[in-house]
């Protein structure tokens, strides 16, 4: 199984990212993560999508299709050239009393995890990493009362001068 990157460039408009999703679960592709937001133009969308392929064969033909929708502008598979990768994680943890505050407070400072939230009886980390690093942290909480995790999923950018547009 192949984990591959997509940056997909479409018009801002509604059902767009419906029709994205749609065709790549029709083509039984798994998605893991996808996300989409606003560019450097206001009237495009950058998704972001995760995916696991058997092969490559599979993955072009995915490609090729979504590259035909009609509100599609672009779709580059980032594996293809380097990139940066990056997600946000926000864990919330149990924590009853100053002393495993003291110890999360530890533990999230090892991985610079910043704490966004305290209470009386939580904690709430945010963490903006690669997915190795965030599930280093979720494995050092373990042995904690993990209450809730939100995930965006991974957002990548193509290294160097050239935009995914130019690509």
């Amino acid at each position: 199984m192949m984990r591959q990157h997509l940056a997909i460039l479409a018009d801002n408009k509604p059902g767009v990212l419906t029709h994205v999703a749609g065709l790549i679960s029709r083509r039984a592709i798994n998605i893991e993560c996808i996300n989409a937001g606003y560019t450097e133009e206001k009237d495009v969308t950058r998704i972001n999508i995760v995916v696991s392929v058997e092969n490559r064969w599979e993955l072009d033909q995915a490609v090729n299709q979504l590259a035909k929708l009609i509100d599609v502008i672009k779709v580059v598979t980032l594996d293809e050239t380097p990139f940066v990768s990056y997600e946000l994680a926000m864990i919330k943890v149990k924590c009853e009393d100053a002393t495993l505050r003291a110890e999360l407070t530890n533990i999230g400072s090892l991985f610079h995890a910043k704490i966004v939230d305290v209470q009386r009886s939580s904690l709430i980390f945010r963490l903006v990493g690669g997915e190795d690093h965030i599930e280093a942290l979720l494995d050092m909480l373990k042995d904690y009362e993990i209450i809730e995790i939100a995930r965006t999923g991974q957002i990548s950018l193509s290294r160097g001068v050239v935009p995914v547009k130019e690509m």
